[in-house]
């Protein structure tokens, strides 16, 4: 059978996606910050659709309890507990209102969250994907400055993974918390094309894709909100007024559908490198921002992002050395 890892998988969209995925009888495993809330939700999954469902306990902005975790996963997989990963979805992600926050390691919480922890835990998994796996990075349609959806929330700077991992120390320039979202999911897309270059290159049949539900009142941005603004971007009206103004309208059911499609239905293989996103009931295979096709910038994100990581090069996945 096959196994897929989804961070974030036991709330929101990422709960709802692995109710789909294990509806197709495929094995899950289940990263979150929350152990206790996963095992709820694992159990629950292994009870009505009979799969097995892994609970994991990873912090993804975190580095520690990265490394921690994909060890977990591979001594599950040497023992055959679990089979090969057949897709990693990287969907666990937060925005933080308010003054700069730090994660365990010092970087500052959006980017260690969204964009960091996730960088190094595709480098540590991505030779145990399977033949024709997929790596799916959830982004937003906020990374792009030139639509509503990024005008709304903070024009997304530049993807400066230094820069962005140390915001508000060394004299560096802060931003927003709503830049400090936008450019973490920049960031997601250039590293999923970057990804995608260098699979290509190797001649792995892996694909890396990016996918953007659209704008979710149940999830997303408006947790950062105060209680009352949360329970009004959920009303009808609210939705009415994002639809008048061009913001890209996701719906949870579709989403997370079209998420599990993404990740593992045969219609998907061909989709490496690709920004798919979901616009009122519609999957379009779209255009991202201009920035995120910038092919030296991909580059020195990826090299900086390892540095940051501390990836050693004998952790540089073996599909991927020259």
């Amino acid at each position: 059978m096959s196994t897929i890892l989804i961070t974030g998988g036991h709330s929101g969209l990422g709960l709802e996606t692995s109710k789909q995925l294990a509806s197709r009888g495929i094995d899950l495993i289940l990263a979150g910050r929350d152990p206790a809330r996963i095992e709820v939700v694992a159990k629950r999954l292994i009870e009505i659709y009979g799969i097995k469902a892994v609970a994991l306990k990873m912090d993804i902005s975190s580095l520690t309890s990265v490394r921690n975790s994909v060890a977990e996963i591979q001594d599950l997989i040497a023992k055959r507990e679990i089979d090969d990963l057949q897709a990693i979805v990287c969907n666990a992600g937060a925005s933080f209102m308010g003054g700069i926050k730090y994660s365990a390691d010092g970087y500052e919480l959006t980017f260690a969250t969204n964009y960091l922890g996730h960088f190094l835990l595709v480098q540590l998994l991505l030779d145990y994907v399977a033949k024709n796996g997929r790596i799916v990075f959830v982004t937003s349609g906020t990374h792009d400055p030139e639509t509503r959806d990024g005008k709304m929330v903070g024009k997304a700077g530049k993807a400066d993974a230094v820069a962005l991992a140390h915001l508000g120390k060394y004299n560096l320039k802060t931003i927003s918390w709503g830049q400090r979202y936008s450019t973490s999911k920049l960031c997601m897309i250039l590293l999923t094309y970057e990804l995608d270059r260098r699979l290509k290159r190797s001649g792995k049949s892996i694909s890396s894709i990016a996918f953007d539900p659209g704008s979710i009142p149940e999830t997303g941005l408006i947790r950062s909100l105060p209680r009352q603004l949360q329970s009004f971007a959920k009303t009808s009206f609210a939705r009415w007024i994002t639809r008048m103004i061009g913001v890209t309208q996701g719906r949870l059911d579709f989403s997370s559908e079209a998420l599990a499609k993404v990740v593992a239905s045969v219609e998907f293989a061909g989709m490496s490198g690709k920004y798919l996103q979901s616009n009122e009931g519609v999957l379009q295979d779209t255009r991202s921002s201009k920035a995120s096709y910038e092919e030296g910038s991909a580059r020195k994100l990826w090299e900086d992002s390892s540095n940051l990581v501390g990836l050693h090069p004998s952790e540089v996945p073996a599909s991927l050395r020259n």
